[in-house]
Formats: C-alpha cells, structure tokens, sequence
C-alpha cells in the first residue's frame, strides 16, 4: 500500500509518522485528535472519578510505544487496544467495587429528572458487566468500531467478538431490567 493509500485509509497515519520521528507539535495534535474518544471510552470503563487519569496513561502508553505500531490496522484501532488493556489493567489493580452513582438535585425539570434517571440506570448496567464485554459492548456501540476492529484492539478472533457482544447485550439487557429499567 503507497503512502498516499495509506493516508487515505487512515487520517491519522501522518501524524502518527511525525509523532515517531519524535515532533512534539504532532504528538499534540494526536492527543488533541484522539483524547475524547478515549476519555469517553474510560469514563464507561473506570468511572468518571478515573477516567481523567487512565486516559493521561493510555497516552504516555501510546507515546512510549508509537514506534511498536506498525500501521497493520487504523491508528485508533491500536489505540483502542492500548485504552481497553489499560482500563482492564486499573481495574484488576483497584479491584474496584460496584460504583453508586449520584443523582443530580431533584429540582430538575421532570423530563431531565427522567432522561438523567434512565442514563444513570444504563451506566449503572453497565457497570455490571465483566469488563471485557463491557469494552467489546462500548467499542462497537460507542466507538463505530467493525468486528474485525474489535477483534484487533481487544486480540480475540472476530467470530468471539460477535458472540461476546450478543453475550453483553444479553447480559446488559437483563441488567437493566434487574435496576427497574422502563422501556
């Protein structure tokens, strides 16, 4: 594949070359490019109190590491992988127990009382998934990420991805009944 392919298939690819050829301007514009992403993704993953802090060690990880991708796959899909070890890591660390989630004052308008309540539910089933499916569930559901993204970012082949998300469907599913989840 010809540079230009290359940059085509993936935005990020001549940042990510400048950010290996040790320029600090593209290493900004990668974090600038890609924080969000991975903050989202940690605040589902670790919790919002977290979230802030393990995203700042997904991306000392991608900078200590940039010269290890190899441009096999899309840049955000090496970053995924590194984000989701690197929550999976914290969490194994902290053997964090279940989170209770604050609920917002209760003179909101009824209708913001109601979407917060139904939000608050959903991260609170989610919390309860194993985390692994829980990062498959957000990848794909959160991140547009394919099966085969998936399949890189999380290194399980792409047919346990597909059976693994509808195990976390089911699971969250169920979940959210069990927290009195209204359809």
């Amino acid at each position: 594949m010809s540079a230009e392919q290359k940059s085509k298939s993936d935005p990020l690819a001549d940042v990510v070359q400048l950010c290996k050829s040790g320029r600090r301007s593209a290493q900004q514009e990668l974090y600038e490019a890609c924080h969000q992403d991975v903050y989202g993704l940690m605040v589902r993953m670790v919790g919002r109190q977290d979230a802030a802090d393990v995203t700042q060690q997904v991306f000392m990880q991608v900078f200590r590491k940039i010269d290890q991708f190899q441009g096999q796959s899309k840049f955000k899909t090496w970053l995924y992988r590194l984000a989701v070890n690197e929550s999976l890591q914290h969490l194994r660390k902290n053997k964090r127990k279940q989170q209770v989630l604050a609920h917002d004052p209760l003179d909101e308008r009824p209708s913001l009382a109601r979407q917060r309540e139904a939000k608050d539910v959903l991260e609170a089933a989610l919390e309860r998934l194993e985390p692994l499916l829980r990062s498959i569930f957000l990848l794909k559901e959160s991140q547009g990420l394919s099966y085969r993204e998936i399949a890189e970012a999380t290194d399980i082949p792409e047919g346990t991805v597909g059976s693994r998300l509808n195990r976390a469907r089911r699971q969250l599913r169920e979940h959210l009944i069990e927290l009195g989840w209204e359809q």
